[in-house]
Formats: structure tokens, C-alpha cells, sequence
């Protein structure tokens, strides 16, 4: 898509998740544009997240936003992605290449999605953020590099995040199906509705791709129980220790920084909200906690914004944050 003669220099801004792509174009100054998603998650492969197909769903929602945008260059662009930091190698070598002759991209950044949730949560100061969905990651910065907890997926970690509650809210229910200790009548009562006999239960779950999201999805039966139901609520109280320990590794200890959550998580409201704030206050006395400002793709436009202009002060490492000027050589900045 080369540039118009004349045309005006905008920017792209990106958040790439596990419900897909969500795009919105502008330029410095302007409101953006109303935002587009794909809907598909894009692929990772041997090399981690899929460059190609990543381009594939990209280039037509720009097309379109372009369209209406009256703008036919990009100058600037910033993806958030899932997984960058530990699956991105194959992105930070072929997309900026990808974006610079697609779009005219001279300026690129990819982040990782804690890094554009925290900026959508917070902007561009000290503090922490805990973005909290299916998994669950803690990241911190004191603008002069990031720190990060957990994120280490459903298996290995994402302690307290939808996926873990889930699975601690079946174990409960469970035990109270075979009699044993630490069971939930009104969780296994749940289990059932929700999933059927429970013996049928690992038949359906075991073979599922998408194991942490259907675990997930009994995270909202166990706030439903929680006011009611001692076990349910110890989960919880469990969750929200998680938390505020990741919050507590990666939060500066200087100053008064503040802290957000953000995620869809946090939508289970007090069951859940009540005990992790309890739990932030023991960890992080000197932080205030406040309510998170926008989202990842909020924070996508802020970068994008800020990079356009030449006023980027995130602090760069190469992993969650890797800054390319692509002027034919893609030089560092």
C-alpha cells in the first residue's frame, strides 16, 4: 500500500491476543479510529508467534480502516503481542521488514502485552499492573526497565489467574464427589450443571486444545459461590495471595508507585476485588492502587502516539520492548 503524494504520516497501533487481532489507526493530534478485530488468534509455529499470518489478518483491516481514515501512510507502528517475550524471535525479525513495505512503517515497536496493558492501565510512570484473564502475569517498571512475574502459562504458573481458579474450583468439587476433604457441595453442584457427571468429566477436558480457557470459564461458578461458601472463597483468597505476591516482586520499592488490575478477571467483581485489595495492602503499603485508565489497546495508541512524535520514554530491552527505525538498514534506535 505505498503512500499518497501529499498524503498525511499516521500510525498503526495493534493488540494481538487470544481472542485475535484489534487494530485502530490515527494520527498525532487526531482522535483515532474506532477499532477493528479479527476475531482468530493468530498461529505460532516453530518459530514461535506466526509473522505470515500475523501480516495476513493485518493488511485487510488496515486496508479498510485506511479507507476510512483519508490516510495512506503509516509511519509509525506498535503491536502488543501475547507470548512476544518468550515466542516473538520470529516477529522482531520479520515484521518490521513486513510493516515497512506494506505500510511505509519507518518507526515499529513490539511489545509484550503486559507492556501495553501496564501503559494502557497506567500510562508511563512508575508502578505495576496485574493483567489478569484465562492466565495471569505481574509486570513493573521504575522507567529504567521492566520486571515480571508468573505469565508462565497454565501448567508451569498463571497463579491466581482464571485458568487456576477453575481448576482449584473442580478439585473442590471433586473431592466432594468421592468424599474426601476440602470438598464443595455447592461447587460440585455447579460442576455438574455446567459440565454434566463429573466421571465424564476428564474424557471432556483432557483432549480439549483450549484446556486453560474451558478451565477457565468455572472460575465465574466459583464467585458465584464464594459469598456462601467457605471453600469457594478460601480459592479466592488463594487468588488474590497469588497476586499480590507477583504484584510485590515486580512493584518498585521507591517512591509511591501505583498499581492496577486489569483483565477480564477482575469482571467476577467483589468475591474476587475485596480480598485482592486486602492482599495489596499487606504486600505494598506504599503503593496506591488505582483503577486501571484503558486497555491494551489503549496503551498500543499511547506507544504509538509517543513514538510518532519522538517522545518514547518506555525503557527499551530488546524483548518486551524492541524499538526498530526501518530506514533500509533497521537500525536500533
Amino acid at each position: 500500500m505505498p503512500p499518497a503524494q501529499g498524503a498525511g504520516v499516521g500510525f498503526l497501533a495493534v493488540d494481538s491476543g487470544g481472542s485475535g487481532l484489534r487494530v485502530a489507526v490515527g494520527e498525532v493530534g487526531r482522535p483515532v479510529s474506532v477499532p477493528l478485530a479479527s476475531g482468530e488468534p493468530v498461529r505460532t509455529g516453530p518459530r514461535g508467534i506466526d509473522a505470515g499470518h500475523f501480516m495476513e489478518q493485518l493488511v485487510p483491516m488496515v486496508r479498510a480502516l485506511a479507507d476510512e481514515a483519508g490516510c495512506a501512510e503509516w509511519g509509525t507502528a506498535v503491536i502488543g503481542a501475547t507470548g512476544l517475550a518468550t515466542l516473538g524471535g520470529g516477529l522482531r525479525e520479520e515484521l518490521p521488514g513486513a510493516l515497512a513495505r506494506e505500510f511505509g512503517a519507518r518507526k515499529v515497536a513490539l511489545v509484550a502485552d503486559a507492556v501495553s496493558a501496564y501503559v494502557g492501565a497506567l500510562g508511563i510512570r512508575p508502578g505495576a499492573v496485574v493483567a489478569a484473564g484465562t492466565g495471569l502475569i505481574a509486570i513493573g517498571t521504575d522507567l529504567t526497565g521492566w520486571r515480571r512475574a508468573d505469565g508462565w502459562g497454565h501448567l508451569l504458573g498463571d497463579c491466581g489467574g482464571g485458568a487456576w481458579i477453575g481448576r482449584a474450583g473442580l478439585e473442590a468439587a471433586l473431592r466432594a464427589y468421592d468424599g474426601r476433604d476440602g470438598g464443595s457441595g455447592p461447587l460440585l453442584a455447579c460442576a455438574e450443571e455446567q459440565f454434566g457427571p463429573l466421571p465424564g468429566l476428564p474424557g471432556k477436558l483432557y483432549p480439549r486444545p483450549d484446556r486453560p480457557a474451558v478451565l477457565a470459564s468455572f472460575a465465574p461458578r466459583v464467585a458465584q459461590c464464594a459469598p456462601d461458601d467457605p471453600v469457594a472463597a478460601g480459592i479466592l483468597r488463594a487468588a488474590a495471595r497469588h497476586m499480590a505476591e507477583s504484584a510485590a516482586a515486580v512493584c518498585p520499592t521507591a517512591g509511591e508507585p501505583r498499581v492496577a488490575l486489569t483483565g477480564g478477571l477482575f469482571g467476577m467483581g467483589d468475591p474476587l476485588l475485596v480480598p485482592v485489595r486486602e492482599e495489596l495492602a499487606k504486600r505494598l503499603p506504599h503503593a496506591q492502587l488505582v483503577a486501571a485508565a484503558g486497555d491494551p489497546l489503549d496503551g498500543a495508541v499511547r506507544i504509538a502516539r509517543d513514538l510518532a512524535a519522538g517522545a518514547l520514554t518506555l525503557p527499551a530491552d530488546g524483548v518486551m520492548v524492541h524499538v526498530v527505525g526501518v530506514a533500509g538498514r533497521g537500525d536500533h534506535f
